[in-house]
């Protein structure tokens, strides 16, 4: 995926069976990464950073789901990078990630407490760019979305998708707040914001105000002014990194 920062490179590399969007980010000069929602297969994640020779300095968690942030413990004991995120309103999907693990049978997950906690409004930085984390509760009551303004990059974990929303029916899931954290939250970073969602594939925040059949501006009423969304490109790795 193209940023509009050259030394900066994305892939996406799907985990789990549910083929969560774990997003990579380097610096193409120091090498160094972040990982955005190491869900699970920790060994395919070691193995991304190693095909790229890449040393891990960062890893964010947007929500407390299994899928997320089910591999974050382990990377950590591996190579004693930090967990930080999400907000500390999770906390209790991250305690039942192995139990969560056993139901949806997803082998080698494990419960993890953040090193840090990830508060509405605060800066990251990464490799000298800074990413803004703004609470998106809805999905889940602790749900962050980590963006940058600059280079028009979302990680939006569940709360949108290309063509839909997340799931409001787990516990302490609320429908309303998840629509209020989309067209509050989301829509005024931008039309031509790209997000990376947690599953399947890119899009931008003006591509789902024009037809998504959940958040669309004609459903929900939103006044902001919309634009034609650009085509993007988006760049996939599977286990083979090609």
């Amino acid at each position: 995926m193209s940023l509009n920062e050259p030394k900066l490179q994305i892939r996406i590399v799907p985990v789990t069976p549910l083929q969560q969007n774990c997003s990579l980010i380097w610096n193409e000069e120091t090498k160094h990464a972040a990982l955005v929602d190491p869900g699970g297969d920790a060994d395919q994640l070691i193995g991304a950073l190693d095909h790229y020779g890449l040393k891990l300095t960062r890893m964010w968690l947007t929500h407390g789901h299994l899928d997320h942030a089910g591999a974050a413990a382990e990377l950590r004991e591996r190579t004693g990078v930090a967990v930080e995120g999400p907000h500390p309103e999770d906390q209790f999907w991250l305690d039942q990630i192995e139990e969560s693990a056993r139901r949806y049978g997803v082998p080698g997950l494990r419960n993890v407490t953040p090193d840090r906690y990830f508060e509405d409004g605060e800066t990251l930085e990464f490799e000298g760019v800074r990413f803004d984390v703004t609470h998106t509760p809805g999905h889940t009551p602790g749900h962050v979305v980590i963006h940058n303004a600059a280079l028009k990059i979302a990680f939006v974990g569940d709360v949108l998708f290309a063509g839909s929303i997340g799931r409001t029916d787990f516990p302490r899931g609320d429908h309303a707040q998840l629509i209020r954290s989309i067209t509050t939250r989301l829509w005024p970073l931008g039309d031509d914001m790209t997000f990376v969602p947690g599953h399947g594939p890119t899009s931008t925040f003006g591509r789902e105000r024009q037809s998504n059949p959940f958040v669309a501006d004609r459903i929900t009423g939103y006044a902001g002014a919309a634009v034609q969304a650009p085509d993007i490109a988006e760049q996939r790795t599977s286990k083979r990194y090609t």
